[in-house]
C-alpha cells in the first residue's frame, strides 16, 4: 500500500506484524508524526519514557526500537538516511498555535488531525501520547534548553520501521511552522508486505 499525504493532514491504518512502513519526504524539509497502538488493546500505546530507558538514548535510529507503555516492543527501524527525529515533543495543536504563533491563523495542528483519523478505532483524543517525530529536528544544549530547527532532510529521504507486532498506526504530515522551516509539504509512505 503506498499513499501521500496532503500537507497538514493525517491518516491512520493497520499495519500487521511483519510489515515495514516507510515513511519518505518526497520534497526535503517535512516533519511527519508517528503514533502506534495496539491492534489487541489500543490502552497499549507507543511510549517515549519506556524507549529512551530502554533504548538507552534519545537519539534514535537504525537498529532502535521504539517501545510500548507496557514495556513491549512495538517497532524497530530498520532503515534510516536523516538519523534525526524527535521523540520529546507532544503533537503540535490549536493550544499550540495560540502559544507559539500568535500572529498566525489557528490550526488543528497533528493533534487534531491524529484525533480524527485514530476516531474509527475507537481511540479518542485523550489516548494520543507524545509522536515519534520523525525528520523533527530538536537539538537539546547542555543546559537543557530545547530548540525546534528546520528537518535537515533531502527530497527523497526515508525511515523505514519493522512492525512487530499488529498495530494501529497514526501519521501526519506536520502543521507546525517551527517544525518544517516555514513551509508545508506532503509526506508519503509505503507498506511493504510480510517477507515470504
Amino acid at each position: 500500500m503506498n499513499g501521500r499525504l496532503a500537507p497538514r493532514s493525517g491518516v491512520a491504518f493497520s499495519l500487521r506484524k511483519g510489515e515495514v512502513l516507510k515513511v519518505i519526504d518526497p520534497e526535503g524539509g517535512q516533519v511527519s508524526d508517528l503514533l502506534a497502538f495496539m491492534s489487541a488493546d489500543t490502552a497499549e500505546v507507543l511510549s517515549n519514557g519506556r524507549t529512551f530507558d530502554y533504548e538507552e538514548t534519545i537519539q534514535l535510529t537504525t537498529g532502535n526500537r521504539l517501545w510500548s507503555n507496557r514495556s513491549n516492543p512495538m517497532l524497530e527501524i530498520v532503515d534510516d538516511t536523516v538519523g534525526r527525529h524527535d521523540f520529546l515533543l507532544t503533537p503540535c495543536s490549536e493550544a499550540t498555535f495560540r502559544h507559539f504563533y500568535r500572529d498566525k491563523p489557528v490550526h488543528r495542528g497533528c493533534f487534531g488531525n491524529l484525533a480524527e483519523a485514530l476516531a474509527p478505532y475507537g481511540i479518542g483524543p485523550d489516548a494520543i501520547p507524545v509522536a515519534f517525530n520523525i525528520f523533527m529536528n530538536v537539538p537539546v544544549a547542555g543546559n537543557g534548553a530545547l530548540r525546534v530547527l528546520p528537518p535537515e532532510t533531502k527530497p527523497g529521504d526515508r525511515i523505514a520501521l519493522l512492525a512487530l507486532v499488529d498495530l494501529v498506526i497514526g501519521l501526519t504530515a506536520c502543521s507546525a511552522y517551527d517544525s518544517c522551516g516555514g513551509t508545508f509539504k506532503p509526506i508519503d509512505y509505503e507498506i511493504e508486505p510480510i517477507a515470504a
